[in-house]
Order: structure tokens, then C-alpha cells, then sequence
């Protein structure tokens, strides 16, 4: 015997709609779980660094403690929608989707858009910074040269960025309205495109050191792995976002429902992104303008401190140690033996 249907007498791409837009609510509280433990991680180091008078540190903490109350603030708000759709509105007419279009000026959906787009911006910041660390080795003028057209796609996307939240947020329009819709797609493209390229930037930086430090012995083999992986490539370069932002940009085009996930997913890895890379920033792990420099000068012969120590200090002010193997090539395989330089970079 089959039973009765009780569900919406609604069009079926509606209630996709809704169930998609209920699973990103899900997905979006999975995401914000662990930027909680990755925002206490990095945290606990930075926050241990303060009596060292590192200003810095407090910087990279005063500037997680931000995105994280965005962050927060975005969960909320998307919490109190699905409550305001769902339980305080469930009779309007033509079902809870309809009231959600309707409604798209209201405080509490303007503030969605604010903050969505706030976070963005944010983490695009921080990959910018990342970028002009890494190719700081190479000179001001090359990594001002490096970031200057990533800095003016994310000022216009900022822009646009803006008008599609003020476009959203009218009455009678939404996300999926045709004048916001392509407002939207061209400020994620931009979005897109500009982590792309500063993806693209910070890959073929480290690719270049690599291929510069290919036959010397530059690092333990233990830092080699740390800083030479391939999940190094992917942390430096916020890689995880562009894949993400690819998927949510495509069914946002398409106008696929599945694109309310996606969106989700899009924002949540974008911010753990950061987090990874403020990680390994904070545990000295992460590569910086100094550890760069350290290597391109052991390839050239330069000796470094032998079994001493130097201070140095990168352009963010973090500490960080790392062990450098060098030698004279002049000497003897028997010479050899005996020798065991370091090199101690602070960051």
C-alpha cells in the first residue's frame, strides 16, 4: 500500500530549492566547526608570541578574531532566515520560497549578503599579502609588480561585490533575480580570477626556488618535505578555494539548485584556507621572504654563521628555525665528514 503524499503542492525545482537551501545551512555549521578548532590552533601560537613584543602576531590574531565574528555573524544570520522562513512564516502564500523572494530587503537577509561578501574580500586580502611575501625575495619593485594586478581586480570586485549586494537586497529581487544574477557572476568570477592568479603567482615562485635549488644540498631532507610538498603548494596558495569557487560559480550560471551548496562550501573552505596558511605562518612553518633568501644564498656559495646563530627578520616579524646544510665544495670527501654548518633563520 503506498502512502500519501503530504509534501508542498509546490514545482519541483522549488522544493530543490529549499532542500538545498537547508543542506547549505548544514554545510555552512560543518565549515564554521572547523575554522573553531583551526582559529584556537593558531591562536594558542600567536597569542604565545605577544611577550616577545611581536606586534605582528598580534596583527595576524586581531585579524582572525574578525573573520571569525564575520564568520559567526554569517552563521547566524543564515540560522534566524531558515527560522523566519520556516516556522514564523510557514503559511505565506505560495510557500516558504515565496516569502524568501519576497523578502529580500529585509535587515536580516541584507545582512546574509553583507557578510558573505565581507568574508570574501577578507580572505582575498590575505592571499595578496601571502603572494608579496614570497616574491619579496626576488625584490620590492618584483613583488609590488606581482601584486599590482591582483590588487586592482580585487578593488574592482569589491566593487561589484557591492552593487550585487545592493541589488540582491531589493525589493522584489534576489539572488536569483537576472539583474543580481549577473552582477553576482561577475564579481565571483572576478573573485575567482583573482585567486587564480595569485595562485598561479605563488606556485610558480616556490616552483622557481625549487628548480633553482635542484642539486644542493639546501635542507635537511625532512625540510624538504615540509617545505616542498605538495600540499605546501596547496596551503600557500589558497588552492582549495579556486576549486570550490569553480563548482559554485558553474551551477550559479546554470541556475542549478545545487549552487546554494556549493556557495557554502565555496565560503567555508575560502576561510579555512586562511587559517592553514596563518598555521603554518605561526608554527614557522609556512615560507617566508627570509627562509627564501637563506636558500638562494646557499646555492651561491655564501657561507652562513657556521655553527652559529642569525637573527633575521621577515617582513611580518614571525619566527621561524630552519636548519641548513652547507659545505665548501672545494673540500675533500673526507672533510666532508667533519663539517656540519647551520643556518638559523628567525622570522
Amino acid at each position: 500500500m503506498s502512502q500519501a503524499y503530504y509534501g508542498p503542492l509546490a514545482d519541483p525545482k522549488e522544493i530543490e530549492l529549499e532542500r538545498t537551501f537547508v543542506a547549505g545551512d548544514c554545510v555552512s555549521g560543518v565549515g564554521y566547526g572547523i575554522q573553531l578548532v583551526l582559529f584556537s590552533s593558531c591562536a594558542s601560537y600567536l597569542w604565545g608570541r605577544r611577550k616577545a613584543g611581536n606586534r605582528s602576531s598580534m596583527f595576524l590574531l586581531a585579524y582572525m578574531t574578525l573573520l571569525l565574528l564575520v564568520e559567526t555573524l554569517f552563521l547566524a544570520v543564515q540560522a534566524r532566515t531558515v527560522q523566519d522562513i520556516y516556522v514564523d512564516n510557514r503559511n505565506y502564500p505560495g510557500g516558504p520560497w515565496a516569502y524568501f523572494l519576497a523578502t529580500q530587503d529585509k535587515e536580516i537577509n541584507v545582512m546574509f549578503y553583507a557578510t558573505l561578501f565581507l568574508l570574501t574580500f577578507l580572505a582575498d586580502l590575505l592571499i595578496i599579502w601571502r603572494c608579496w611575501v614570497i616574491w619579496r625575495v626576488s625584490g620590492a619593485y618584483a613583488a609590488y609588480a606581482a601584486i599590482a594586478l591582483p590588487v586592482l581586480m580585487a578593488l574592482g570586485s569589491f566593487a561589484l561585490g557591492t552593487l550585487w549586494t545592493l541589488q540582491s537586497s531589493q525589493p522584489g529581487l534576489s539572488l536569483y533575480s537576472d539583474t543580481p544574477r549577473a552582477y553576482g557572476t561577475a564579481y565571483f568570477f572576478l573573485s575567482l580570477f583573482t585567486n587564480i592568479i595569485l595562485t598561479g603567482l605563488i606556485v610558480l615562485r616556490l616552483w622557481m626556488h625549487r628548480r633553482q635549488s635542484r642539486g644542493v644540498d639546501l635542507l635537511p631532507q625532512e625540510h624538504l618535505k615540509e617545505y616542498y610538498s605538495i600540499s605546501t603548494f596547496v596551503v600557500e596558495s589558497a588552492a582549495l578555494y579556486s576549486t570550490f569557487a569553480i563548482i559554485f560559480i558553474v551551477t550559479y550560471m546554470v541556475d542549478h539548485p545545487i549552487n546554494q551548496i556549493a556557495l557554502t562550501v565555496a565560503s567555508s573552505s575560502q576561510q579555512i584556507s586562511g587559517y592553514w596558511i596563518i598555521y603554518r605562518v605561526a608554527r614557522g612553518k609556512a615560507w617566508t621572504q627570509d627562509s627564501l633568501t637563506a636558500s638562494h644564498g646557499a646555492k651561491s656559495g655564501i657561507d652562513f654563521a657556521p655553527r652559529g646563530q642569525t637573527t633575521t627578520t621577515d617582513t611580518m616579524g614571525l619566527q621561524s628555525t630552519i636548519d641548513v646544510q652547507s659545505y665548501d665544495r672545494s673540500t675533500t670527501a673526507d672533510e666532508k665528514k667533519g663539517q656540519n654548518d647551520s643556518y638559523v633563520s628567525q622570522v
